[in-house]
């Protein structure tokens, strides 16, 4: 067995969290020693893998499921707006670290994209029509136009428009310059790269096999290296679990009574991928659209412009599916592995709720080929399927917990659960989960290290200049936007 060994900080799974929380870290803190375990033999394996996700700069520029409609038909644009303050205070601490030289060329990770809306009929467009004259007076969102003209509309995207321009039924679009696509596979490597340089420890092909509460405090973490079977031991004074749909199970395994009544439901995905450069030449945008009815918020329609390690290409998708696995290289009997007495009710209530979404997922599941295809025609009308070829995505673990009213709920989006001493901390949840890292591990640290708060703050607004402050309602928006565009080589 590995030697016992004591450490400040150790962080579980090698995403973009653990990789965001051990940056942040590595800066605020540099003398505490930090280690990160990985069960895979390579970080970004999962989520955070550029070909496991959409890569979209998640700003609420396009994404239409950050501007529901209220139970009076009003589009409330609240989330939207929250969506793209946290965007920005990312896009500000990776300035920062570009300008430390802690990341390299920024277009190794970020590469700028418009973002763009596209719906059809004449109730969507009505829809697209309020929520534009809402955005458009928001500093965040300046720039952004609106169309029903199918011209202008072929002018920002020709390959939706090739076929279509002389329908009947009504389009409309909104367009954004100032979206962006972004690798985080790419950006995890290099965050981990930066901390690693700075003194942490990285421990690839280490499985995290328990977590236990020590009388002094501290935390034992049992491991298991997944190619020598060799145990290891490290105690921890706060131990942060970033592992994907696997931290609910290592946080129900740290016994905390925090994570009583929570599950999650798998779900999994694929995308039609093409790299033939005479269809990518003619889409350089990120158009989403609205999803089916009964659909999940993951599984809007969306046919994204895409750069990985230099390469573009276009993904079509998300095509949901079905899969027990709460990782992509997970166990097939997560889901079941999961049940708790204090989650069974919640789960069931979720069952019980959400009919529309578990008819969606079996006719998801019972598409042929031809049909996938047929959904992409859809969007492109002129797509060849000798172009185009199926990818698996990653594994995404939609949180449920318990409600009050309903016994239990199914939450989309990302939330943190931490213990009342602040010992332990975990994630949990998807979408947009990448973009806003940033702004998640801020809320890990003020929730879990509460006494550091005032000597941190001058460290964080040098590194974040809008922290504790919202950029929309800032005479610096300007300013802002405009020097972190500068930095990071993206439009404005």
């Amino acid at each position: 067995m590995t030697s016992s060994q004591s450490v400040d900080v150790a962080l579980i799974g090698g995403g973009i969290m653990s990789a965001t929380l051990a940056s942040l870290i590595s800066q605020l803190e540099p003398s505490w020693k930090i280690e990160i375990f990985e069960r895979l033999g390579e970080v970004a394996q999962e989520s955070s893998n550029p070909w496991n996700n959409a890569g979209t700069g998640h700003s609420a520029l396009c994404e239409l499921n950050y501007t529901p409609q209220d139970k009076d038909g009003t589009v409330n644009i609240s989330k939207a707006l929250n969506i793209n303050e946290q965007f920005q205070v990312s896009r500000q601490y990776w300035s920062h670290l570009i300008e430390k030289g802690q990341l390299t060329d920024p277009n190794t990770f970020i590469n700028s994209t418009p973002h763009m809306t596209f719906v059809r009929g004449e109730d969507n467009v009505k829809f697209l029509r309020e929520r534009y004259e809402l955005l458009k007076g928001q500093p965040l969102f300046e720039g952004m136009e609106y169309s029903e003209d199918p011209k202008v509309i072929n002018r920002w995207a020709p390959l939706l428009m090739k076929k279509r321009l002389k329908e009947d039924q009504p389009f409309a679009a909104t367009w954004q310059q100032a979206g962006t696509d972004v690798d985080f596979g790419a950006l995890t490597h290099q965050l981990f790269d930066a901390a690693e340089a700075s003194g942490a420890r990285l421990r690839l092909n280490n499985e995290v096999k328990d977590l236990t509460r020590e009388k002094d405090g501290t935390w034992r973490i049992r491991y298991r290296h997944t190619v020598g079977k060799t145990p290891g031991v490290t105690r921890a004074r706060f131990v942060f679990v970033g592992a994907g749909g696997w931290a609910l199970k290592l946080l129900q395994k740290s016994g905390i009574p925090e994570i009583k009544g929570y599950g999650v439901f798998p779900i999994s995905g694929q995308f039609l991928r093409t790299d033939n450069p005479k269809v990518v030449d003619q889409h350089k945008t990120k158009v989403y659209s609205k999803a089916a009815v009964g659909a999940p918020p993951m599984s809007v329609p969306h046919l994204d412009a895409r750069m990985v390690d230099g390469n573009p290409s276009l993904l079509f998708g998300p095509y949901a599916g079905f899969s027990p696995k709460f990782l992509k290289k997970g166990h097939w009997w997560d889901i079941i592995q999961q049940v708790r007495p204090g989650n069974l009710i919640p789960m069931l209530a979720v069952a019980k709720d959400n009919p529309d979404l578990i008819i969606y997922l079996l006719k998801e599941l019972a598409a042929s080929k031809h049909k996938k295809f047929e959904a992409l025609k859809e969007f492109v009308p002129t797509a060849d399927p000798k172009d185009w070829y199926l990818i698996t995505a990653g594994q995404r673990a939609q949180v449920m917990k318990k409600d009050p009213k309903k016994g239990g709920i199914l939450q989309f989006g990302t939330e943190v659960i931490s213990s009342a001493d602040g010992s332990i901390s975990g994630l949990l949840g998807a979408s947009p989960g990448a973009s806003t890292a940033v702004p998640i591990m801020l809320n890990v640290l003020g929730r879990c290290f509460p006494n550091k708060k005032a000597e941190w703050e001058p460290k964080l607004r040098e590194m974040i200049p809008t922290y504790g402050s919202m950029l929309n309602d800032s005479d610096r928006v300007d300013d802002v936007l405009s020097e972190t565009a500068e930095t990071l080589n993206i439009k404005r």
